[in-house]
């Protein structure tokens, strides 16, 4: 399946949850990912995150909107040490049309070393043929005490850069007075505010324009919009606040 072109730049809307949080997060509505999809088009989102089943049943190359296909994945029902290996394959994207790949990294569990490794194999093995490659980035684990400090996320934003990702999505920092210093971490790699946990409509078009201010490239989010009452209408208002920039 041809590709379509990839922007790193925008409003990227995510439906990889049902993996990692299960049917919890869904309703009889949004479990499908039909409706996602159909969000996805009347919004004109920049990129649509799913992994291969979903992929595989629903995404076709005329839906005209660029397939970023999820390579791991967990479930959250083991309760260790985070690690997420690789579920998919660079050539199974290629297959199901991706215009970019991503993986999630937990940077901090003792299993790091297996999940940079992978990486480092899929970005390769991605960039070999022209594909974009996105890490989440995520430090967790029982060395990590505070994921979300602003020491803690510019870490994870170097992690990327490092490891050669074109894009970065990391969790909001709680001192959101030094969000430069993350950019500044990441170097060349384009940065991506992550959803994350449930936001009010105005926290959100908050932290998305402090987070333009300070140079991001966009966001990557999924259940703050399709859990909304009118999930167009919001990725519109983010996607202006990106665009003003």
């Amino acid at each position: 399946m041809k590709r379509t072109e990839f922007k790193t730049r925008g409003v990227f809307l995510a439906y990889d949850h049902g993996l990692e949080h299960g049917p919890t997060d869904f309703t009889d509505v949004n479990v499908s990912p039909r409706y996602i999809i159909d969000i996805a088009r009347k919004a004109e989102v920049d990129a649509l995150i799913l992994l291969k089943g979903s992929a595989r049943e629903y995404y076709t190359k005329d839906i005209g909107i660029p397939l970023i296909l999820k390579l791991n994945g967990k479930t959250n029902m083991y309760k260790g040490e985070p690690f997420s290996k690789q579920n998919c394959s660079v050539e199974e994207a290629v297959k199901l049309g991706a215009s970019a790949v991503g993986y999630t990294v937990y940077s901090g569990s003792r299993y790091e070393k297996f999940m940079l490794s992978e990486f480092s194999r899929i970005e390769e093995k991605a960039h070999n043929i022209g594909l974009p490659v996105i890490m989440w980035s995520y430090p967790r684990g029982k060395d990590v005490h505070d994921d979300e400090s602003i020491e803690t996320v510019a870490y994870a934003a170097r992690v990327a850069f490092e490891m050669g990702a074109d894009i970065v999505k990391l969790k909001y920092p709680d001192d959101d007075n030094r969000l430069d210093w993350v950019v500044k971490a990441a170097d060349k790699t384009k940065v991506f505010l992550a959803g994350g946990k449930k936001l009010e409509d105005q926290n959100i078009e908050e932290h998305v324009e402090k987070a333009m201010q300070a140079g991001f490239s966009g966001m990557a989010v999924g259940r703050n919009i399709w859990q909304s009452d009118d999930p167009v209408k919001r990725i519109k208002r983010i996607k202006d606040i990106i665009k003003s920039y």
